[in-house]
């Protein structure tokens, strides 16, 4: 059976602390099964959010314990034990970290979100330089399977001509999108240097990770990060 979690590989303070759980853990939308054993794992209650392939960024700090879960596909803490998290089945996490490990984001990072703009505005809601900033991209469709159509590539090469590069063609009007690439692109426009991850396919990992493009179906996996209290 594959592990029930990955931990990032990449170089956050150690004081951030971050996991994306995979299909063993169980299904982590709202009632499913997986949302008690991975609460078992972390500080605190994760901050669910309403994700609507948006740019809104929701504060853990405030928000936690507030009750509804915010409309929002990012969160940001700065204290110790605010859990961000998002759930995932094709799209991709895209966790943040300060080098000072004084703040964390998480962005859901669909097509839609990322041509939008969420990894910008993450980055402004944490409200620290770029340069000091480590990424780690987590699971996600890869362009080897992920075919979209001629407005997708439209939506990203208006916004940015140099998007065109994470394209290929397929068939007339359909291109593969390679959304590795163009998470890559946006933090290196942002000043984001130290840029790790984005080796996963959720469609061809199957014993791994749930993909609704692959499955159709609803189940979701999770991805969290936080700030560990001194000394935990």
């Amino acid at each position: 059976m594959a592990p029930e979690t990955i931990v990032p590989d990449w170089p956050a303070p150690a004081r951030v602390r971050a996991l994306v759980t995979t299909r063993a853990l169980g299904d982590m939308r709202r009632g499913g099964a997986g949302r008690a054993r991975l609460r078992a794992l972390l500080p605190g209650e994760p901050l669910w959010l309403r994700q609507v392939h948006g740019v809104a960024v929701a504060d853990a700090d405030a928000a936690a314990g507030a009750g509804e879960a915010p409309q929002a596909d990012a969160a940001v803490a700065r204290a110790p034990g605010k859990v961000c998290a998002v759930s995932i089945a094709d799209c991709m996490p895209v966790l943040l970290a300060g080098e000072r490990g004084d703040v964390v984001g998480i962005a859901h990072a669909g097509w839609r979100g990322l041509a939008a703009g969420v990894i910008e505005a993450t980055l402004e809601a944490m409200s620290v330089r770029p340069a000091n900033v480590v990424a780690w991209l987590g699971p996600a469709i890869s362009a080897r399977v992920y075919e979209v159509g001629e407005e997708v590539r439209e939506a990203f090469v208006a916004r940015d001509a140099r998007a065109a590069a994470a394209f290929a063609p397929t068939r007339p009007g359909h291109w593969w999108l390679d959304l590795y690439a163009v998470a890559r692109q946006r933090l290196a426009a942002r000043g984001v240097e130290q840029v790790h991850g984005g080796g996963f396919c959720t469609h061809a990992e199957s014993a791994r990770f749930f993909s609704w493009r692959r499955d159709r179906a609803a189940e979701r996996m999770a991805a969290v990060v936080w700030i560990a209290a001194s000394g935990a």
